[in-house]
């Protein structure tokens, strides 16, 4: 408990402060990599479900041109997603920006990854355990298979990390996740992931005819939690 409230919190300032120093001539090259290939705005931000429910908007680096067809509609994400795009995901470097939402308390270095604000009114009450801590930059589920794994394995690992959460089980995961980055385990080969689609999970679930019900769920939770809201 003194860990995951006080500890970690410090750590994770700590080094993120030295990570973005560190890497700041890294930060340089890749800003101005994404500026000449995808343009402007170099970051893309997306909001994202954090601690306690509460929303954040989330830092990444730029995988992806705006093209557009003749009606102005974008592109699908394979056509607009370019080779410097698919050697930042694969790499993971286009994960580099969140350092800062570390440093702001959005973020931690682990914990269950931040998922799309969406699909809240579809999690099971167990399913939203994962909320309880900081969303992590990595987490137990990336080094146990990354996108490989489904989503129901992903949130059994979520749920277990948040039960068991300790000081050598973060250095355990930090350690494995630069292993994992360093080989590309778990990353399709042309960068993007291979798990399905959140949504084809909520369908074979059962759980995407149930939306009324799964809202009404849902706030009776934020009702007794408190706000999603910062």
């Amino acid at each position: 408990m003194l860990y995951s409230r006080y500890i970690k919190r410090i750590l994770d300032i700590l080094f993120s402060l030295l990570f973005i120093l560190l890497l700041s001539p890294v930060y340089i090259v890749l800003s101005f990599c994404v500026l000449v290939f995808h343009g402007t705005p170099i970051i893309f931000v997306q909001q994202r479900v954090g601690y306690k429910e509460r929303i954040f908007n989330m830092y990444k680096y730029r995988s992806m041109t705006d093209l557009r067809d003749k009606n102005g509609e974008l592109l699908p994400n394979n056509l607009r997603i370019t080779k410097l795009g698919k050697f930042l995901r694969k790499t993971s470097l286009d994960e580099l920006p969140e350092l800062f939402n570390i440093l702001k308390g959005d973020m931690s270095f682990v914990g269950p990854r931040p998922l799309l604000t969406r699909y809240l009114p579809y999690y099971e009450l167990d399913e939203r355990k994962r909320h309880q801590l900081r969303p992590g930059l990595t987490g137990l589920s990336q080094v146990k298979g990354r996108n490989k794994i489904t989503w129901r394995e992903k949130f059994k690992y979520d749920i277990e990390y948040v039960e068991n959460i300790s000081i050598l089980l973060d250095i355990k995961i930090f350690l494995l996740t630069i292993m994992t980055v360093l080989t590309s385990r778990g990353v399709a080969d042309h960068g993007e992931v291979k798990t399905d689609e959140f949504g084809d999970y909520l369908l074979y679930e059962g759980k995407k005819f149930r939306p009324l019900d799964k809202e009404r769920e849902y706030e009776k939770f934020i009702e007794n939690n408190g706000t999603k809201n910062e």
